[in-house]
């Protein structure tokens, strides 16, 4: 496998010519699109996305390693399926529609400004993750830990206390809400 050492790719457009199966260490990526294309097997370590679209990209066995995504497009992103070693990612400013975190551990994740919705965080570790002003519109939470976890300045939530480990997870009084949801009660 080849390695790609500190090179910026720039409005490069991989759906015409696919980016080749590598090594990216320290790599940035401004202004590609990747949308539908295969990642499969391909190794990010150190590098940063910045404006890139990877909207419904396959990234089967694709390794995220200290990986940073500002604002991209990364519709429908299956992570579930990413390489699970050393898996750590980081989000500004990123529409984050219908992906999938399923059983990944995020620990110390930061999501700041994204859009969440309908995301799936079903039996994902979030412990001491960062939700910064990110909105969750039905994004599944089902037995994840959510352990530390910061909500103080996310919107439209609805988490089940019940299912999902929540202890010392920080919420606003704002926000009591998406964890009450449930019991159909009114909050003034």
């Amino acid at each position: 496998m080849d390695f790609i050492e500190e090179k910026t790719f720039a409005k490069q457009n991989f759906v015409t010519t696919p980016l080749p199966i590598a090594e990216y260490d320290n790599c940035n990526f401004t202004g590609c699109n990747f949308e539908n294309t295969s990642l499969k097997s391909v190794v990010f370590t150190d590098c940063t996305f910045t404006d890139c679209n990877l909207g419904n990209a396959n990234i089967y066995t694709t390794a995220f390693k200290n990986v940073v995504f500002k604002n991209c497009k990364l519709l429908g992103l299956d992570f579930s399926k990413a390489e699970p070693f050393l898996f750590e990612v980081g989000f500004e400013g990123c529409q984050m529609q219908l992906v999938s975190f399923y059983q990944l551990k995020l620990k110390k994740t930061l999501f700041a400004n994204c859009l969440l919705q309908d995301a799936d965080f079903s039996e994902a570790d979030l412990t001491s993750a960062v939700f910064k002003e990110c909105d969750l519109s039905k994004a599944i939470f089902d037995n994840t830990i959510l352990e530390k976890t910061d909500f103080r300045t996310a919107r439209n939530f609805a988490i089940d206390p019940e299912r999902n480990r929540i202890k010392k997870a920080k919420f606003s009084k704002e926000s009591l809400q998406g964890l009450l949801y449930k019991y159909d009660i009114e909050i003034e």
